[in-house]
């Protein structure tokens, strides 16, 4: 995957935002309720570095819950039976997963924990919508919206999650350190300091959440997304769960291996949904009732 193969999107918020500190029984502790609102999606021109696709526009998310951290390969393992990953550890997030992987993992864990699946994959039949002549699975997903099981966020959820009421190009503020987030800190954004390279994945929860209490939305890994990419909507949107056709899933967050442009919360990026890659992990969502 390129480093930038898509480009920037910074929200300025209009929040209603109050998160719950407990959590219903079905619910999983590492589940936080994130409580939905307006915000303004897409990066201000004068922001350092930002890209020709971050269009701001007004979007509205409703209530969900997102898991604290990426999935972690000890996660992964007892759901899937295997570890694909390149940096092996339990406490580190899962890598080397694709987008069709992340969507078998939601849905196995659904049914073991005796929720509804969120998605019906067909296996069976070529995806007219995947645009993608490289891509090497062509799986029909369909998302019920309805189902109480795990999920992907959408790009919206994501990055409204990952500002957490901020409207600065990090959740940080208006720069992010390697004592912040896991990436390559030899490329730090905006020509602030250097920082380290640690030139591999660090396990869950190594730096301060974001005042919602998410950790790494910055950074360590990439996370699939819903959505495929697609051009934001000038007018604003109620739940927008990306384009209907494409040829890359989004990804968000940056990884261990970017520079810091890569690591804002607006940053938009996508790849071929059948790729896997030590870079490439994924955050679990659930509807909220």
């Amino acid at each position: 995957m390129n480093k930038k193969i898509f480009a920037v999107v910074v929200l300025a918020f209009t929040i209603n935002t109050t998160l719950t500190a407990q959590t219903p029984p079905n619910v999983p502790a590492s589940m936080i309720l994130i409580k939905g609102g307006t915000f303004t999606m897409g990066s201000p021109a004068n922001e350092p570095e930002r890209g020709k696709d971050e269009t701001q526009h007004q979007v509205t998310v409703s209530n969900f819950y997102m898991s604290n951290y990426a999935v972690t390969q000890k996660e992964y393992r007892e759901i899937m039976g295997t570890n694909p990953s390149y940096f092996k550890g339990d406490n580190l997030p899962v890598e080397q997963v694709s987008w069709y992987d992340a969507i078998e993992y939601c849905n196995k864990r659904s049914q073991k924990e005796g929720l509804t699946p969120a998605y019906t994959i067909n296996t069976k039949q070529s995806d007219p919508n995947n645009k993608n002549d490289n891509d090497t699975i062509k799986w029909i997903v369909t998302w019920n919206i309805n189902a109480n099981g795990y999920r992907l966020p959408t790009e919206a959820e994501w990055e409204y999650a990952c500002r957490a009421g901020t409207t600065t190009p990090f959740n940080t503020g208006n720069n992010i350190t390697t004592k912040q987030a896991n990436y390559d800190g030899t490329e730090p954004y905006n020509n602030n300091a250097m920082g380290e390279y640690r030139e591999k994945t660090t396990p869950v929860g190594s730096f301060a959440p974001n005042a919602w209490g998410l950790y790494d939305m910055h950074g360590n890994v990439w996370e699939w997304c819903w959505d495929w990419y697609g051009d934001y909507s000038t007018g604003a949107q109620t739940g927008p769960m990306g384009a209907v056709t494409g040829s890359y899933r989004v990804v968000r967050g940056g990884c261990w291996n970017d520079s810091g442009q890569y690591l804002r919360s607006a940053y938009r990026n996508g790849d071929r949904p059948s790729r896997r890659g030590e870079i490439l992990g994924f955050r679990l969502v659930r509807n909220a009732q």
